[in-house]
């Protein structure tokens, strides 16, 4: 390929802030970038980060959001920052912000993607291939509402994309967009490209038969307060056969929540266990849901197989730009499967980050890994 064409990717896990920044510029600099999208530790100096990225990349289009891990060519870490840059000879890519997500009007979310996708085309010049990408404060509890409007303002622009996250303190997470973070927020970016893509959602779990329903819920804050007219933790942890002190992140991720809507399965991952005896989820919930209880089975496995179905439908890839759910990280976490699943990621060029939440085609999902396949690589990657 030629190298003025390439995708260029990076990861650091320098401590310092000024020194990741500096790390990953020196990864994915190229003569002409079209735009720089980066996933970094909220650990991290964020007014550090942003300063070195204005300073490194002045004069480039920079998206990027805090995470709940990172994954790029160092592999599948904590405390790290990752991302990549799109060469402006083979992309073409625009960006917008929305703020003040709690006043969130789904008319003006619909009229910035539409007018987003009239500026891309703009900017296409013949680049055929198209996806959209949002980042989206992973505490806002907006996720459903912004990515079913900004979907449909988009029409055929096919979107992902995730929830930014804060290494599970679930205290502020933070969006990056005209050289700032901003809290409450979320950013689209489009982009067109020669390179052949594939938009594409996995996950890895099976249904067991016992019944849940939400008999108390405060759908706003995504709080269920009863499950089978009983306290949620208690029933939760008497059902996946723990004690309610056992209920942790890596507890919720072994066993999370499945929602069936028209026949496909839909994650619907807890966040947390409130000292109220609720629980907190990390996507929509209301009364009368019905639920089951899933596991995880085979994620190794599954990770695999979606990558070669990619490489299968677009050739061989240059870039995955993965976005995947905390709870997956968790699961790979607790079964010590976290190296090995660095490998496999590495391997097939992806890039991203641990998420509180998943997008995918204006679905905002749990327990999935979302993402777009971009191909155009060598024929001996992967």
């Amino acid at each position: 390929m030629n190298d003025s064409f390439r995708i260029r990717t990076g990861q650091s896990c320098a401590t310092d802030a000024a020194a990741a920044v500096r790390e990953f510029h020196a990864a994915v600099s190229q003569p002409d970038i079209s735009l720089v999208v980066f996933f970094c530790s909220s650990s991290f100096d964020l007014d550090v980060v942003a300063a070195e990225m204005n300073r490194l990349f002045a004069g480039i289009a920079v998206v990027g959001c805090t995470s709940a891990g990172e994954i790029g060519p160092a592999g599948y870490r904590d405390h790290s920052l990752a991302g990549f840059s799109l060469p402006a000879g083979a992309c073409a890519a625009v960006t917008a912000r929305l703020d003040k997500l709690q006043e969130f009007d789904s008319a003006d979310g619909h009229t910035l993607a539409h007018d987003l996708a009239e500026r891309l085309e703009d900017a296409a010049h013949g680049l055929d291939h198209r996806f959209g990408f949002l980042l989206i404060d992973g505490l806002s509890v907006r996720e459903e509402a912004v990515a079913q409007t900004v979907q449909a303002g988009l029409g055929l622009i096919p979107m992902f994309g995730g929830s930014a996250g804060d290494d599970l303190h679930f205290a502020r997470t933070w969006i990056f967009h005209d050289g700032a973070f901003h809290g409450d927020a979320a950013v689209l970016a489009l982009v067109a490209t020669r390179f052949p893509l594939k938009i594409f959602k996995t996950q890895h779990f099976v249904c067991g038969e016992e019944r849940l329903v939400v008999t108390e819920a405060a759908p706003a804050t995504r709080t269920v307060y009863e499950i089978n007219g009983l306290p949620a933790v208690e029933e939760y942890a008497r059902l996946i056969g723990t004690h309610v002190e056992g209920l942790d992140p890596a507890a919720f991720a072994a066993a999370p929540v499945v929602v069936v809507i028209d026949g496909t399965d839909y994650v619907r991952s807890i966040q947390k266990a409130n000292p109220d005896g609720s629980l907190t989820f990390y996507s929509a919930i209301d009364e009368g849901l019905v639920l089951r209880i899933a596991r995880g089975v085979g994620l190794i496995g599954n990770l695999k197989q979606a990558f070669d179905g990619l490489r299968d439908e677009i050739g061989p890839l240059q870039l995955v730009i993965s976005c995947d759910c905390i709870l997956r990280n968790l699961e790979a976490t607790n079964n010590q499967l976290k190296s090995e699943i660095g490998d496999v990621f590495r391997a097939n060029h992806a890039v991203g980050f641990s998420t509180y939440g998943e997008q995918y085609q204006g679905v905002h999902v749990n327990q999935t890994l979302t993402g777009v396949a971009i191909g155009g690589g060598d024929s001996g990657n992967g």
